[in-house]
């Protein structure tokens, strides 16, 4: 049994994985049916929070926006 840490299968399941992981990953699949259930949790999980995750107001994107200018001509004086 090859052990997957939680970053490698949230990786996988972004497909930000390397080819290697990608096929080391789907071979344990085939054979392991605990790490198909914590991937499937993973999934969920990540569905999840996919559907609750709110664009933040525009309010709040131009204070940040604000904020970093006045860094960047602070910086470069």
């Amino acid at each position: 049994m090859t052990l997957f840490t939680p970053e490698d299968l949230l990786r996988y399941l972004y497909k930000e994985s390397s080819p290697e992981l990608t096929v080391a990953i789907e071979a344990a699949l085939k054979e392991d049916w605990m790490l198909r259930e914590r991937l499937e949790i993973l999934r969920s999980s990540t569905n999840e929070l996919d559907a609750i995750v709110v664009s933040p107001r525009m309010e709040v994107i131009q204070r940040v926006m604000n904020y970093a200018r006045k860094e960047a001509v602070q910086e470069s004086v």
